[in-house]
């Protein structure tokens, strides 16, 4: 399988427009939070349906340090997983995702019915977990909501789209669902898959 961008060049920088956060005259504030344009072909004989993900690896893990402007996280600090987007059950025919048919702009406490494919269902991202304690902002985050990292933090962060190839046309999952649901009850059901992934960051000194 392959899978390719017109939003962008895979390893390279992302727009600030298929980004949740960019920076503004007064610090940082949310940025369109479009979803970027995907593609793919090479898809394995016997494909059924594909599922979607888009992960940030590059999160750091102690969230006492996010956002302070007396301190920058070191880029060496250990990191985890973010979720910013699973979709299942997206139709075997599909090839493609337009820029900003997904994702269009911030919803506070998070998409109710976020659009997509045609039959595909979106799970909950980890700005759910993120803003739960905001009042402001909490709720379920449904469907894609892009990069925001923090604007202290030393590393370029990478964001990774994976498209999976199934052999079922629809996963057991409940109607709230997770990555990790959706990875789970797709083992054993993954005939290829592909991946690309863009950077960004919002420290002025990170480059790349």
């Amino acid at each position: 399988m392959r899978i390719h961008s017109n939003s962008f060049q895979h390893r390279q920088r992302l727009p600030a427009e298929f980004a949740a956060g960019q920076a503004t005259a007064d610090g940082f504030g949310f940025a369109p939070n479009r979803n970027p344009h995907l593609a793919w072909d090479e898809v394995p004989e016997g494909t059924r349906s594909f599922v979607l993900l888009c992960i940030d690896p590059d999160v750091p893990t102690v969230p006492e340090l996010v956002g302070r402007a007396d301190v920058q996280i070191p880029e060496h600090q250990v990191r985890a997983d973010f979720i910013h987007w699973v979709v299942a059950d997206i139709a075997a025919e599909v090839r493609e995702i337009a820029a900003g048919s997904c994702s269009d702009g911030v919803t506070a406490h998070g998409k109710r019915d976020p659009a997509g494919p045609q039959g595909a269902r979106q799970g909950i991202n980890d700005y759910t977990g993120w803003f739960a304690g905001d009042p402001d902002m909490a709720g379920d985050w449904y469907g894609y909501d892009g990069p925001f990292p923090p604007p202290n933090d030393l590393r370029l962060h990478r964001y990774f789209f994976r498209i999976f190839a199934l052999d079922v046309e629809r996963l057991p999952l409940d109607a709230r669902f997770t990555a990790a649901d959706a990875l789970h009850a797709m083992h054993g059901h993954v005939l290829g898959e592909a991946s690309i992934y863009g950077t960004y960051s919002l420290n002025p000194s990170v480059k790349g």
